[in-house]
């Protein structure tokens, strides 16, 4: 699988520059970045919620590799009580990529996002393109720069 249209259409209309990366099938944002041979804390991974109270409300938590999101942080950072979305929900609102595969371009599919202020501690980042073989690689600043409108906050920890 190539990079999924959205995504691709996002970036280049957002006119942020992005390379590429190939690697190994990998499951995990872990072991991706071992088999990209990436630092761990540059690999933006997005994980999906939904809003307790409001069924069918998802939004994307996009935290570095190495964190876990905390629940009780995310839901004071957003205002809201949320719970981990399945992988059905998943699966239908990123229809055009791999199961599992999410990309932290919660805007490009019209999914609020809300992100980790620590991942501004990293030049430049990688993220899952679609698939489970290809990452985005691009400037932090220009990863924010595709964020205008979205959340950040402080609501994960070192795993």
């Amino acid at each position: 699988m190539s990079v999924p249209h959205t995504v691709r259409m996002y970036l280049e209309q957002g006119n942020v520059p992005f390379d590429i990366v190939t690697h190994r099938h990998t499951v995990s944002s872990l072991r991706t970045a071992d088999q990209a041979e990436i630092e761990p804390s540059r690999l933006a991974k997005a994980v999906l919620f939904e809003d307790d109270f409001q069924h069918s409300h998802f939004f994307l938590a996009v935290v570095p590799a190495t964190h876990r999101v905390e629940l009780a942080r995310l839901s004071q950072c957003t205002g809201r009580s949320v719970h981990l979305a399945s992988e059905e929900d998943a699966a239908g609102l990123f229809s055009d990529c791999a199961a599992g595969a999410i990309p932290p371009l919660g805007p490009a599919y019209g999914i609020e996002t809300v992100w980790e202020n620590s991942l501004m501690e990293q030049s430049e980042l990688y993220f899952e393109a679609g698939d489970h073989e290809s990452l985005v690689h691009l400037k932090a600043k220009d990863f924010i720069r595709l964020m205008p409108d979205c959340a950040h906050g402080q609501f994960s920890a070192a795993a």
